[in-house]
C-alpha cells in the first residue's frame, strides 16, 4: 500500500509540475501577445504623432508663406489707382509747356488734386480736423505754443501746420499743431 501511495504521490508531482509548466507557457504566451498589442498601439500612436506633426508643419510653413504674400502685395490695389493720376501729372506737365494762362494750370492741379483726394479716401484715408479742438497727444503732435486770444482757446489747436490723417481710424500721421496757452 505503501508503494501504492508513494505512486500516487509521485502521478500527482508529476501532474502538478505538467500543470505549472502548463501555466507558464500559457503565461507567457498571454505575455507575449500583450506585448505585441502594446507594441502595435505603440507603432499606431507613433504614427499618428508623426502625421500631426507633419500637416502642423505644412500649415505654419503655409500660413507664413500666404503671410508674406499678403505683405508684399498689400499695396497692390492702391498703386493701380494712383497709376492713372501718375498719368494726370504727364500729361499736365506735357500741356504746361504751352499754356500761358495760369488759371488753366491751377485748374489742372485741383482736378488732380481732387482726383488723389477721392483715390486715397477710398482706401479708408480721412484728414484730421483739429483747429479749434483740444489738444490731444494720442492725435497731435505740438510744434509751439503761442498767446491764447481767448480763454476758451487755452488748450485747444489753433493752427494746423500740417495735416494728420487716420487709416480706417488708425493714426497714421499725426497732425503737427501751434497750441494756445
Amino acid at each position: 500500500m505503501q508503494k501504492y501511495l508513494s505512486e500516487m504521490k509521485s502521478k500527482k508531482k508529476k501532474n502538478l509540475k505538467e500543470e505549472s509548466e502548463k501555466e507558464t507557457k500559457v503565461d507567457s504566451a498571454n505575455e507575449a501577445s500583450e506585448e505585441s498589442v502594446v507594441k502595435e498601439i505603440n507603432i499606431d500612436f507613433k504614427d499618428k504623432y508623426v502625421r500631426l506633426y507633419s500637416e502642423f508643419e505644412n500649415y505654419r510653413k503655409r500660413t507664413a508663406r500666404e503671410k508674406i504674400d499678403i505683405i508684399t502685395n498689400a499695396s497692390e490695389n492702391v498703386l493701380k489707382e494712383i497709376i492713372p493720376i501718375l498719368d494726370d501729372f504727364e500729361r499736365a506737365i506735357a500741356n504746361n509747356e504751352n499754356v500761358e494762362e495760369i488759371s488753366t494750370i491751377k485748374e489742372g492741379f485741383e482736378l488732380i488734386h481732387n482726383k488723389i483726394f477721392k483715390t486715397l479716401t477710398n482706401q479708408g484715408l480721412t484728414p484730421m480736423k483739429s483747429i479749434g479742438k483740444s489738444f490731444d497727444p494720442d492725435i497731435h503732435e505740438a510744434i509751439t505754443k503761442i498767446p491764447a486770444t481767448k480763454n476758451k482757446m487755452k488748450g485747444k489747436v489753433m493752427d494746423v501746420i500740417e495735416k494728420g490723417y487716420t487709416l480706417n481710424e488708425k493714426v497714421i500721421r499725426f497732425a503737427k499743431v501751434v497750441v494756445g496757452e
